[in-house]
Parts: C-alpha cells; structure tokens; sequence
C-alpha cells in the first residue's frame, strides 16, 4: 500500500469530523516562541487593592465562580450507544490559566468505528503551538491505527477517488477548545489492534510528522511559519484509551492518570498508573544517560533538567534537543524572518553532542477495569504540584458520594459555641460546593483555595485567581483536569460481562 499523502487538516476536519454542537520556570529555562491569544477567560485586572482588615472576599465570589467555571465541560454518555458506552456514564473537564495565553489543552472524543474512548491532557511549553497542533491531531492517528486493514484500504481509495469519507472520531470539546488551524497531518498504513502498540506508532508518527512539517517548504510563509512554531515549542501528553474495561494509558512527560478506588470498607485510595518523566524519577534518569557515552554524564541532565534546560525527559515537538546542530542551524539561517530575535547560537542547548536527547516514545501502560475502580483524573502537573494524588482522590470521592457531610466529628472537644459555628460553616460550604456540578471544577476551587480537609479558604482561593499572569507563574502552573465521574463505572456493565 502506498503511503498516505499529506491531508490538509481543515478539508480532513470538512470529511472525518462529527463534531457535537470546543515564568514559573515550569517546563522550559527559556523565552517561549511568540504565540498568538486563544479564546480563554482573560486574568482578572492586574492591579486591585486587597483589603486587609474584615472578613470580605477581594473579589466577589461570583467573578470567582466564572472564573473556575468558564472553561468547564461535562458530558453524559448515553448508555445505549455502542457496545461499551454503558460502562462510562460522565465525564468532567476544566482548565485554569495562569500562563497568557495558557498553554495547556485537553481532549476527549469517541472514535466511532470502535465504540471506544479517548481523553487526554497536553501540557505545553514555550508557547502553546505544540500542545494545540497535538491535542487536534494526536487523536486521529490513534484512530487511524487502530483501524483494520479492510477499513484503512477503503479510507485510502476515497481519498485517492475524492469520494466521501466515514467519519472517525466525535469530538467532545468546550468551545474554547478548538482553533482553526491549517495544520497538516500525514495518515500512513498498518492499522493494528494492539492497543499498546497502536498507541506508540500514534506518538512516534505525529512526533516525526511534526518535525518533518518544519523542514518542508511549503511555498506559503504562514504554512511554515506555523509548522515551525509547533516544532520549536513543545508539550507532553496523558492519554487513556478506554475500551470496555479495558484501559490504556500512554504518557509522555509529567502528567499523571490516576484511578480513584473504593476500598470494602468504604475508605478511598489512589492508583496510579503512570509514571513521571523527570528527574525525580531515577529509571528515567538512567535511561537518559544510558543513551549518550559516559563522557556526558554530568550534563545531560544538570539542575534536574535535560542538558540543564528542559526538565520533562520526553515531549512532541522541541526540535532544539532532538535535530542535529546541522540541521537546526540550515533551518535557523535559513529563515530569519520566521524566527526573529532567535539565531542558531540560542537555538543551541548547552552541551549538545549526541542528539537526539528527547524522545516521543510513551510508556503505555494497562490496567483492566475492577467494580471499585470508581473513577479516572487525567491531570497536568499543574495539579499535581498543589495536590497529592491521594488527596485528590479522597476529595473526589466523597464529593460523588456526599459522604463529606456525614462524617461524624471524633477525636475532638467542642464548646456549643464551637458546634453552632462549625455547623454554620458546614452549611456554608455544602451550599458551596452545590455550585460545582462539574467534579473537575471542585478540583480546581479545592486546590487553589482548599486547606486539606475540605474546607475553601473564600479570601486564598480569591488572592489566587487576582494574581496577574506575571505574578501566578511563580506560584502555580497551568491547570488541565479530565475526570470521567459519577461513579461512573456502572455496576450493571460488570455484572453483565461476569454472566458473559
């Protein structure tokens, strides 16, 4: 079979969607290529005077409210549609900026030929070209490899005849999520239903295409010029594919998937099922190195940073760790009028003799899906800096299940004085927390206002979401959650396939 030619994304998108009616030295040591805005909900106004007597809030709590709210999405999955939606009943999503324009992305979306699911986060640096070019097509080439042979064959005598093509993944975005782009995006052959390995091939091609785009001359400037962009900046990747009850995850980077899981006897535990890509994780480390003579040992990673810049240790795009400096200076020079402000000596990591040093290989891992295994949060590592993931789950968990207002107050002595105001409070809260249907949305007021028992400081969590862009890099990061909830592992799904 021929290999697939180049598809312009938007004309791909008129065929193949069925789309439903969208520095906190964090990632990068360096300046982020020039980004253009998003549609997102701008940062409150840079200046305000706090008060600093009284109880008031700085801002009131429904400009807080739209805040955390402004991005959410929730969607219910029709039990009857397809042979296991009835196992996933809901899922939330929300993003919190604190980079302008924000740099995360997120998405989900069902791939209609397989009745299975996808979701993922992208968590991007030095600009969010990469993360929006990956969250738009990372999903089609799953799809795509995950199609048998007949189907693929088919897909590419349509293409060939310009006959209409069958749709292949149904998008579920909030509107904010989705730009036009005129990105380009490469389909080759080998569908392949092993899952792991579908998803690795995903990576990799997307990975190469990216970097193959920057070097093609497209004879339009902008073409290229976008093309550049995505591959100069970079993101990671947490993607679950869910199919029955059986579920994969291919990570790249530091997001994390973590499974909330209720115990007998009712308590909540988290299982995570990713690993992070850092230096804080020795195996990563060791295979970094064990990649480059030993002569680079103390500096391929330095400062807990890959060559002392990046830190996660692997990512799409950020071609500076993975061209050859010959290469990237050919580019470099010869576009200065794409890349303005930017020569090849910056271009130019520390250190830089062996390339590549970054890679786009995911570690894929799986799971098979229990009755106690009650819900999944993908999430940057934006969340995962405020919050530990048993934490998370705890929060979560009782907040699906109310058990939060029930629990009963032991190990502590109070005055009725005391009683009275913790029971005001406690009603305060629930009326509060009744305001978030959306449990990635509860996420996101608990780590940014929590005090670690379910309580939200009203004047911190407003102190947070006042802070400027400049300001809220230095305490915290983007922040993109994607939470199927609900309990949202229907019982009846497991007692159907048991009798199977």
């Amino acid at each position: 079979m021929k290999k697939w030619t180049a598809v312009n994304l938007k004309l791909f998108a008129q065929l193949f969607w069925c789309h439903n009616p969208k520095a906190r030295l964090c990632h990068y040591a360096t300046p982020s290529v020039g980004v253009d805005a998003v549609n997102y909900t701008e940062p409150l106004p840079q200046r305000r005077n706090y008060r600093t007597n009284g109880q008031s809030s700085p801002i009131p709590s429904s400009r807080i409210n739209h805040i955390l709210k402004s991005n959410e999405y929730s969607l219910k999955v029709n039990r009857a549609d397809g042979r296991n939606a009835s196992l996933m009943l809901e899922f939330d999503s929300n993003l919190l900026a604190s980079n302008w324009p924000p740099e995360d992305r997120r998405s989900v979306a069902t791939c209609l030929q397989s009745k299975t699911n996808l979701f993922g986060v992208f968590d991007g640096h030095a600009g969010y070209a990469c993360a929006q070019a990956v969250s738009e097509r990372l999903f089609y080439y799953i799809a795509v490899s995950l199609l048998p042979l007949k189907t693929l064959e088919d897909i590419e005598a349509a293409v060939e005849n310009e006959r209409p093509l069958i749709p292949l993944l149904q998008w579920h975005k909030h509107p904010s999520d989705h730009a036009s782009t005129e990105e380009l995006i490469d389909l080759r052959e080998d569908g392949d239903r092993d899952v792991p390995a579908a998803l690795g091939n995903a990576f990799r091609r997307l990975d190469s295409d990216i970097s193959l785009e920057a070097q093609a001359d497209f004879g339009e400037l902008g073409s290229h010029y976008m093309s550049l962009r995505v591959a100069l900046s970079g993101c990671t990747a947490c993607v679950a594919h869910i199919d029955g009850t059986e579920l994969h995850v291919a990570n790249l980077g530091d997001s994390r998937a973590v499974i909330g899981v209720q115990e007998e006897d009712g308590s909540w535990s988290a299982l995570t099922i990713t690993n992070d890509h850092n230096a804080q994780n020795p195996e990563e480390v060791q295979r970094v190195q064990s990649q480059h003579p030993a002569s680079e040992e103390k500096t391929v990673v330095k400062y807990d940073r890959l060559l002392g810049l990046l830190m996660p240790f692997r990512a799409f795009g950020d071609i500076r760790f993975k061209w050859s400096s010959e290469l990237l200076k050919r580019v470099c020079e010869g576009h200065p009028d794409m890349l303005p402000g930017i020569d090849f000596v910056k271009l130019l990591p520390p250190n830089y003799h062996t390339p590549p040093y970054l890679t786009a290989e995911p570690e894929v891992t799986h799971h098979s899906l229990r009755p106690q295994d009650k819900f999944i949060i993908l999430a940057t590592d934006g969340l995962w800096e405020l919050m530990h993931r048993q934490t998370v789950v705890q929060m979560v968990g009782e907040y699906l299940t109310g058990v939060h207002w029930q629990k009963p107050l032991s190990g502590h002595s109070f005055t009725v004085g005391q009683m009275l105001s913790l029971l005001v409070e406690r009603k305060a809260r629930a009326l509060s927390t009744l305001e978030d249907k959306n449990v990635a949305t509860h996420i996101l007021r608990q780590a940014l206002g929590g005090d670690g028992f379910s309580n939200v400081d009203p004047r911190r969590l407003a102190t947070m979401l006042s802070l400027p862009p400049e300001l809220a890099r230095m305490y915290r990061d983007d922040i993109t959650v994607v939470s199927n909830s609900e309990i949202s592992f229907n019982q009846e799904f497991f007692t159907k396939s048991n009798l199977d």
